[in-house]
């Protein structure tokens, strides 16, 4: 039903910036909220940021308010992290996924509500 594309990871200095994209495609891609998550080996999924199908309404973990921003472009199917001011803390693969949930308000905390999933793109933080 979705299919998802992560780009954009890479290398990049503390205090850098970078962004990240998630094409999407397939039956109806605008009628799914979009998640951003990442993984370090050894530890849980975390949430990141979310944004609702229609791309006014997002969510963002603590971690990241204030220096990250999601977006999304209908009219391409695409949809953006803008990542500010990175920290060692913020190196991971990042992955895009979507569920399921036109016209609401996207959730961030449970990330089994996700379906579909890109294949990551990892972000890594160093001097």
């Amino acid at each position: 039903q979705l299919q998802l594309v992560e780009s954009g990871g890479g290398l990049v200095q503390p205090g850098g910036s970078l962004r990240l994209s998630c094409a999407t495609s397939g039956l109806r891609p605008n009628y799914y909220a979009i998640g951003w998550f990442r993984q370090v080996p050894g530890k849980e999924r975390e949430g990141v940021s979310c944004i609702n199908s229609r791309g006014d309404s997002s969510e963002y973990a603590d971690a990241v308010k204030g220096r990250f921003t999601i977006s999304r472009d209908n009219a391409d199917n695409m949809v953006y992290l803008q990542m500010g001011s990175l920290k060692a803390d913020d190196t991971a693969v990042y992955y895009c996924a979507g569920s399921y949930r036109p016209f609401s308000r996207c959730e961030l905390g449970s990330s089994s509500i996700y379906i579909y999933w890109g294949q990551g793109t990892q972000v890594t933080v160093s001097s």
